[in-house]
């Protein structure tokens, strides 16, 4: 078996397998249960000054039969005091010192604030601090969450803050409803953070209910905007971590979170920079006995590449994700239909023909039955096609033979640049 042990910014875990700080991490009991199934940390959720929460609070969305593909919430931080759950976080630390316990704090942006939670959370032994500058709904009125979270220097002066006193890495969490989320990552590290998690959920109203015209969810009949999770997340949480992990001046390490449901998509994260991860929707939909099987699929995928340590994945992909300026112009593939394995359901015909580049024909055999091909000369290489088909193997996307050398577009605006100067010389 692969050695799973991973090491971010110095607070170590028996494996990459964290839970987020949310609904499943709110008392030492559900914290306790996660690490006897085997997650390798917790994030507590969210400490601070008692709120008061609303019923009701989460919706979810089923899409072709999947249910909660995407997940929303209206749930603010604790509100449990916060002497029971340091108390809470001290008995499960000792209870179990091998697995990362992780504190979230939210604040408001005062620094004796800062300071004073800082102190009274690490008296009780945990292994690391997140400041949850991530949550879109709720104590934004405070400049808490997501409204510090926006800003790249109140990210950096709470998180220098933080730092003055903390005696145990800082994990910055940063909120993606924001334009440049490398703005922020990069004002957290100017401000000592010893790491960054990300993504925080994603401002969303989930939906209306048609029959009482009510938002989904409603509080007496009103709405409020909440944070969306769950794997309708995931491409844009992935995004995110390899855009920090690929910036030259965010040079920290990276907790990955955002619709991980398996072991497959906690590779592809680590592949693109993230250290470790974390998962809430998947544990709250399935259970905290999901991470055996990611646990399990993680090591027969490791033991297959003949990988030894999964902190050898880390960022492996990083260099092959770029910018768009960057890619081939050159690179050319086409779609090839397998006549033996298609059904002749047509979604591709339809697809191509109606929104793509009508390069799909449907011909007939020397029998009489009809079957579909592509004119690989007028296709594009989009994928749709291959995308909407519902069988497997039915259609291949092939790399054809080059016939020009690689050229980028900004190679090619050099060659086109340098040409027009050597004009306006000879004139």
């Amino acid at each position: 078996m692969a050695d799973l042990r991973i090491n971010l910014a110095g607070i170590e875990s028996p494996n990459p397998f964290w839970l987020a700080s949310a609904p499943p991490t709110n008392s030492g009991y559900q914290v306790q249960r996660a690490f006897e199934a085997g997650w390798g940390g917790a994030v507590w959720k969210t400490l601070g000054d008692p709120i008061l929460n609303v019923t009701s609070r989460f919706a979810g969305i089923s899409f072709n039969g999947q249910r909660v593909a995407g997940f929303n919430n209206i749930e603010l931080i604790t509100d449990r005091p916060l002497d029971v759950n340091l108390k809470e976080i001290y008995e499960t630390k000792k209870k179990f010192p091998n697995h990362a316990v992780i504190a979230s704090l939210m604040v408001e942006p005062q620094q004796e604030k800062w300071h004073e939670i800082v102190k009274r959370v690490e008296d009780v032994g945990v292994d690391g601090l997140e400041l949850n500058f991530g949550c879109p709904h709720g104590m934004a009125e405070r400049g808490m969450g997501s409204a510090s979270g926006q800003v790249p220097a109140l990210v950096e002066r709470q998180t220098y803050w933080v730092k003055e006193v903390a005696k145990t890495p800082v994990i910055v969490k940063l909120t993606p409803n924001i334009t440049d989320i490398t703005a922020t990552a990069e004002a957290a590290a100017n401000g000592g953070a010893d790491a960054i998690s990300m993504i925080n959920t994603i401002n969303s109203l989930m939906g209306v209910d048609l029959d009482t015209w009510n938002p989904i969810p409603h509080v007496a009949g009103k709405g409020a905007h909440g944070g969306y999770c769950g794997p309708a997340v995931k491409p844009i949480a992935l995004n995110m971590v390899a855009d920090c992990a690929r910036h030259p001046q965010i040079n920290i390490p990276i907790s990955g979170i955002g619709g991980i449901s398996n072991w497959r998509d906690a590779v592809e994260f680590m592949l693109m920079g993230a250290t470790g991860v974390q998962v809430c929707t998947a544990a709250m939909h399935h259970g905290f006995r999901i991470v055996e099987d990611m646990i399990e699929g993680l090591n027969h995928y490791l033991d297959s590449k003949g990988i030894v340590s999964v902190s050898e994945i880390i960022g492996k992909s990083v260099p092959k994700y770029s910018d768009w300026g960057d890619l081939d112009l050159n690179y050319n593939i086409a779609a090839r239909i397998n006549t033996d394995v298609c059904i002749n359901c047509n979604k591709c015909y339809i697809a191509c023909e109606d929104t793509s580049h009508q390069c799909i024909e449907r011909l007939t055999d020397s029998t009489g039955k009809s079957y579909l091909k592509v004119r690989e000369e007028d296709c594009v290489g989009c994928n749709l096609c291959s995308i909407v088909c519902p069988v497997d193997g039915a259609i291949d996307m092939i790399e054809l033979p080059r016939e020009l050398p690689p050229m980028t577009w900004n190679e090619r605006q050099a060659v086109l640049n340098a040409a027009a100067c050597k004009v306006d010389i000879s004139k």
